[in-house]
């Protein structure tokens, strides 16, 4: 029965054969404009009724998983990842594939091509591709950061400080060369992924040719013509390699239909299914046996820095060693013919498992051939033992154990590398019997890098307990996580590594666990293995870190950082989701900071200013500003609250019972969001999470923070909150970061999230959801940490957030005394009884307007003041009260534009103003209250080193 049967019956899926790429086969043209070049090179095979041929579904099964965007999974037979497959397949799969590469290339530029290929399921493929080129070195992508390696490039290249894919070649120059780019991924579907990358690395490594390499091209027509105009736009040509081409056809109520099949048989995707009760609980069940590789020193573990020719031929000399160790450990001559052993990969490490399973299978035959006993029976073809190889994974996907459905059963188990974005679940896929005692594995054998080689392996709950609960015969091994040379865990004293093609490889020291068991020799004559080996280059390093403890690693996201540990804020009205710099100084003169990025030196979320201490008469001004403007704001905060709560319940998906999750844009956004949680709190009796995140401008969003967002929430339940807009930078900053962020491979399906922004005010009429639009005084504009909960604005510098890791922010503890945090908010809760029936019906009008799209009134009146005061850049317009308050408090004003006849709502800007020296003008027909203007020519000559403005 096919895999995806099940699947297809359900929601009327079908595999179909795309014309498109079948023609463009026959006719072996090119279909792209002039300037660029898309070939395809994709053997076609249309089934006669359309939905799908035998290729096709020998090649994919399908499964659901849990998606806001995307009800169906493409499952691949033949990629190692989620389906155990022999060994021999999955390897023949990538090198057919790099052998057509060669064949298109021709060796001399076969020569000159570097191979790219995608983490985490990609990257066995990848170099499989790079096996069949054989002339070509090898990179793949990797979520694991690497101290001492700097990223050569990453694939948000926008937002590369929250980067989760990184490119760590050791050799900087890898990708600098101009010969073809081999992109490899194991499913082409919609090509933005792909033409993200190329996009990325060709503004920094140009290249005329590109060729994209898929086990399936399943793109849509549209999909194909994107390709087509992206290729004529670069000037360089680009081809395509599949084993098989076609496309997915969906019914129009396939998203809806799909989630209410996982609603239906999932329950919580990190929790053991039923079918994973322990088979061999108790005393029977195995004690993981350890197999010591014996790896050759010096050998890459994988393509993470770099995998060349040379790497392979030496992997190719030791892999029969390797592989007799391993048939010892799994006592082959205790397993009936026809037994079944699972050699199983972890995540990124595809590569070095795929090639010890073909190894092994290759020493079980060979043993059978030869009559001998210790080691194997009959060849895998004649009823002996058969290999098979899959991977661990992180992506959740619904199990359901029907012959009819790809993942028929699932493990689940915690992460064990000390993760940079954190832990969670991890998972592995048909390695479970099931209800078919026939698919159970006699033996599995699994692999892991050192870095991985961690307690929360071995622990209860971990992969091996996982693991032996499902078979009676359980080893493993340990593949030395590679360290780059000069890397900065490297030891450096540790003398320079052999080089991989030397006559005598050495191993380096093993990095053990808690106790595991060792595989003895088969042959008890055979001398022990030393401890640590000598080799040509010298001994071995000694790993820096202890044993058992990952090295390499970012330091984990655990849990929000919450008061009174981290802002004055309680615990419950906000989590941040943000590293603690409160022992970093990041302070500089407003006016040294200023130069620096006007000179283009630095960007301002690299530094802090210093915090600004307002004096006694501007507190007052701050106390009489807060009465007076309490209850509007406080019925500001009800209209926006209950518009977000209306809008929520109407949403796809949602009903009454769902609740939104507050997530406010740090800092500003969040006495707001907390204010919003208050009043659902008060008129609901309600409690909406709500968290903070870090958004930089022409940085993006934190993406490390949405990750964590989505394996706790619904993406689809996330509600941003601002404080208020001026010409709308930010929202447009979100809108763009998030529709990056999606298409991504980074965010590892993860969708749903809605970019748009609830704000208190909108003045500049950027957003649809919000309070009021008028432009007046919000007292925490007024100061910053002291009415923020005494927390500073985000930071995002590269050496303090490595990839992976939230944006950082600091605690001033220090100013607990001046803090009027709980008074802003104390006070404006005092007044929602009073404010509720008006705060109703503005939601009610609110709601009931059928056209509430942004108008970007203020986006186009800053323009416009742009240019009519010579300052020629919108960055350095800041419209609204709000925003002028921030110029005057953070930046090196030059002057404030005031509506004429503007009220009381000012009287802390004009303060200001005058403290600063900066003068205030009045002027007609515009639309805030005020702008500030930043000082467009700035240096300290130009100001005076006070930051006072001087005549020009």
């Amino acid at each position: 029965m096919w895999s995806g049967q099940w699947v297809a019956d359900q929601l009327g899926i079908a595999l179909e054969d795309a014309p498109e790429a079948s023609e463009a086969v026959a006719a072996s043209e090119s279909v792209a404009a002039v300037g660029g070049d898309v070939r395809a090179d994709q053997p076609s095979h249309a089934g006669p009724d359309g939905a799908g041929d035998g290729r096709l579904r020998e090649l994919l099964g399908l499964a659901l998983r849990r998606n806001p965007r995307r009800a169906h999974l493409l499952v691949s037979n033949v990629l190692g990842k989620h389906v155990p497959q022999r060994p021999a397949v999955v390897y023949g799969a990538g090198v057919r594939l790099g052998e057509r590469v060669r064949a298109l290339l021709g060796d001399a530029d076969a020569a000159r091509a570097v191979v790219l290929g995608y983490a985490e399921t990609a990257t066995g493929l990848g170099h499989s591709v790079a096996d069949g080129l054989a002339l070509a070195p090898y990179l793949h992508s990797t979520r694991r950061p690497v101290d001492g390696v700097r990223p050569v490039g990453g694939f948000e290249e926008e937002h590369s400080h929250a980067t989760s894919h990184l490119l760590l070649p050791e050799d900087p120059a890898l990708l600098a060369g101009d010969g073809p780019l081999v992109l490899v991924d194991d499913e082409f579907s919609t090509g933005r992924t792909v033409l993200n990358t190329i996009r990325t690395l060709h503004r920094r490594f140009p290249r005329e040719r590109y060729v994209v390499v898929a086990l399936v091209d399943m793109r849509s027509a549209a999909d194909r013509a994107d390709l087509d105009r992206f290729a004529a736009s670069l000037g360089a040509r680009v081809d395509l390699v599949a084993l098989a081409a076609g496309t997915v056809r969906l019914p129009a109520d396939v998203l809806a239909r799909g989630q209410a099949l996982v609603a239906e048989y999932e329950t919580d995707p990190a929790a053991p299914l039923p079918d994973e009760t322990p088979e061999h609980a108790g005393p029977a069940r195995p004690a993981p046996v350890r197999v010591e590789l014996d790896w050759p020193r010096g050998l890459p573990d994988g393509g993470r820095h770099g995998f060349t020719p040379a790497h392979r031929r030496a992997l190719d000399a030791a892999l029969p060693e390797m592989a007799r160790r391993l048939a010892r450990a799994v006592r082959p001559a205790r397993l009936a013919p026809g037994a079944r052993v699972l050699v199983l990969g972890f995540e990124e490490l595809m590569y070095a498992p795929l090639r010890l399973a073909e190894a092994l299978q290759a020493e079980f035959d060979h043993t059978a051939t030869d009559g001998a006993s210790g080691a194997g029976g009959a060849s895998g073809a004649g009823g002996g033992v058969e290999v098979r190889y899959s991977t661990t994974t992180r992506s959740p996907v619904l199990a359901l154990d029907d012959p009819g459905y790809a993942i028929r059963t699932r493990l689940t188990f915690p992460a064990h590398d000390a993760p940079a974005d954190g832990p969670g679940p991890r998972y592995a896929y048909n390695v479970a019997p099931g209800g078919d005692p026939a698919r159970r594995f006699d033996a599995i054998v699994a692999v892991v890098d050192s870095a991985a080689d961690t307690p929360a392996l071995h622990a209860p709950g971990g992969l091996l307990d996982a693991l032996a609960a499902q078979t009676p015969c359980l080893a493993y091994a340990v593949v030395p996580s590679y360290v780059p040379t000069g890397a900065a865990d490297e030891p450096a004293t540790a003398a320079e590594p052999a080089p991989v093609e030397a006559a005598i490889p050495a191993r380096r020291a093993p990095q053990d666990p808690p106790a595991p068991a060792t595989a003895a020799p088969a042959d008890p004559a055979a001398p022990a293995e030393p401890a640590q080996a000598a080799g040509p280059a010298g001994p071995a390093p000694t790993p820096r870190t202890p044993a058992g403890v990952p090295d390499r690693q970012a330091s984990p996201m655990q849990e929000p950082l919450r008061g009174p540990d981290f802002s004055s804020y309680a615990a419950d009205e906000v989590g941040w989701l943000l590293q603690d710099f409160s022992e970093v100084t990041l302070e500089a003169p407003i006016e040294e900071r200023e130069e620096a990025i006007q000179g283009g030196g630095a960007h301002y979320a690299e530094s802090l200013p210093i915090e600004y201490q307002p004096s006694d008469a501007y507190q007052d001004l701050f106390r009489s500003a807060l009465q007076t403007s309490a209850a509007r704001i406080a019925r500001a905060v009800g209209a926006v609250t209950e518009t977000l709560l209306a809008e929520h319940q109407d949403r796809p998906g949602r009903g009454p019972d769902s609740r939104p999750v507050l997530v406010s844009l740090a800092r500003a956004g969040t006495p707001v969001g907390v204010l919003m949680r208050r009043w659902a709190q008060h008129a609901h009796g309600v409690d909406l999470p709500h968290y903070a995140i870090s958004i930089v401008r022409g940085r993006g969003i934190d993406t490390a923070a949405l990750r964590w967002l989505a394996r706790h929430h619904d993406p689809v339940d996330v509600v941003f909150v601002d404080g208020w807009t001026g010409k709308g930078a930010i929202t447009r900053e979100l809108a763009a970061a998030i529709e990056e962020f999606e298409a991504s491979e980074a965010a590892d399906g993860v969708r749903g999230f809605d970019p748009r922004i609830a704000v208190l005010a909108d003045p500049g009429g950027c957003v649809a959801t919000y309070g009021t639009r008028d432009d007046f005084l919000i007292p925490s504009a007024c100061l910053n940490s002291t009415v923020s909960g005494l927390v500073s604005r985000t930071v995002l510098r590269a050496d303090l957030v490595r990839p992976g890791q939230f944006h950082g922010a600091k605690f001033y503890r220090e100013l607990a005394d001046a803090d009027l945090s709980a008074l802003f908010l104390d006070t404006v809760t005092a007044r929602f009884a009073e404010v509720a029936d008006a705060a109703a019906r503005d939601a009610k009008e609110l709601v009931a307007t059928p056209h509430r799209a942004p108008t970007w009134e203020g986006w186009a009146a800053v323009e416009r003041i742009s240019e009519e005061y010579g300052i020629h850049d919108v960055n350095l317009v800041k419209p609204g009260v709000g925003e002028t308050s921030r110029v005057l408090l953070r930046r090196v004003p030059w002057k404030v534009l005031a509506r004429r006849g503007a009220g009381p709502d000012l009287d802390h800007v004009r303060m200001l103003a005058e403290q600063r020296g900066v003068p205030v003008e009045e002027v007609d027909d515009l639309p805030y209250s005020c702008v500030g203007l930043i000082h467009p020519r700035y240096t300290r000559a130009a100001t005076g080193a006070d930051g006072r403005a001087v005549a020009q």
